[in-house]
């Protein structure tokens, strides 16, 4: 997320570029968007089958910002292969919305939004119990929900329309800036919100109910404890160390992009490097692609869920009713499961 002056071969940032990499690139995002969009779809799927996603309504509206992060990284890069000569109205609007990568970056950064109050949700219900109880009730998860969303469009849709133009037919988005101040400004502030304070809430919350998980522990183990009380801790602990996954991943793959663009926007005499860019948002796209396997793998309802596929798929000589018996079996069996 960064800005270079516009010249007649490139346009940087968030931006169609015309280097030789480019396509090789977005040939690249097509295909990390479609093995994404499938993967999600299949997780969502889990999650709604395991009824999951009426007990953690924000995870579930993570892993659906990034099927839509992911179809779009699909539609957007399948357009900039079409090398689409912009003109008209319709050829502005296309550049507002799709080229300029507009309404990819909408749903991630409302992901960003979302994964933070996913990460706060969680501090509550493990630090603080009894004030949860009275703060998160279902209307106020759904409002949350639709804030991220809402606050994604808003905020890159606003930035688009004062930074994006068409210049010969060609988009270049998030380019335009009235003053090298504004340009400076935008990126300290992208950088900040977007990076800074999630690492924050991410070290400070889940810092915090490693503690409180460690002490329930050593009580537990000290007292005794019943089985609905152990096997309440393991969903609960489950679920956290899912999330904790989810957002060390998204440091992890998203620093080298963050910091790369920060650099640029401080110190304009740093050239943009296509291959550079063009390495490190694979990488932050990455992020997107990888997450259904760590739902797959660590969250135990999804998980049974995906394994109960696996199995009626791969028995190709059990009856097909064997497969639906499995499947009201382990609804029977969620509805003795305490909801975390």
């Amino acid at each position: 997320m960064t800005t270079m002056q516009v010249d007649q071969t490139q346009t940087t940032g968030r931006c169609t570029m015309t280097s030789a990499w480019s396509s090789g690139a977005e040939c690249a995002g097509v295909v990390m968007g479609i093995f994404g969009t499938g993967a999600n779809a299949l997780i969502l799927y889990a999650m709604v089958a395991s009824e999951q996603h009426k007990k953690h309504l924000l995870i579930f509206n993570q892993n659906l910002f990034d099927l839509c992060s992911c179809l779009l990284l699909v539609i957007t890069y399948s357009l900039k292969l079409c090398n689409i000569y912009l003109e008209g109205s319709s050829g502005y609007w296309l550049c507002i919305m799709l080229l300029s990568d507009n309404l990819i970056w909408c749903s991630i950064n409302g992901s960003v939004v979302n994964i933070m109050s996913v990460t706060v949700e969680r501090y509550l219900i493990v630090v603080h119990p009894a004030l949860s109880k009275k703060l998160l009730s279902k209307p106020v998860r759904c409002l949350v929900a639709a804030f991220a969303w809402v606050a994604g469009l808003v905020y890159n849709m606003t930035m688009s329309f004062f930074t994006t133009a068409v210049i010969d037919g060609v988009c270049y988005g998030f380019v335009i800036w009235k003053s090298r101040v504004a340009e400076l400004t935008y990126g300290i502030w992208n950088f900040i919100s977007f990076f800074i304070v999630l690492i924050f809430i991410f070290v400070f919350c889940y810092g915090r109910i490693l503690v409180v998980i460690r002490r329930q522990a050593s009580v537990m183990a000290a007292h005794g404890s019943s089985t609905a009380q152990t096997h309440t801790s393991q969903m609960q602990t489950s679920v956290i160390k899912t999330m904790l996954f989810v957002s060390v991943l998204y440091v992890i793959t998203w620093l080298p992009d963050y910091t790369y663009h920060l650099m640029i926007n401080v110190n304009p005499s740093i050239k943009h490097v296509d291959s550079v860019y063009y390495i490190l948002i694979s990488l932050a796209f990455f992020y997107m692609c990888i997450n259904p396997f760590i739902y797959a793998t660590k969250f135990g309802p999804v998980r049974r869920v995906l394994l109960q596929l696996i199995v009626c798929k791969g028995n190709s000589v059990e009856p097909a009713g064997s497969c639906q018996t499995g499947t009201r079996s382990v609804q029977r069996s969620r509805q003795h499961t305490t909801q975390c």
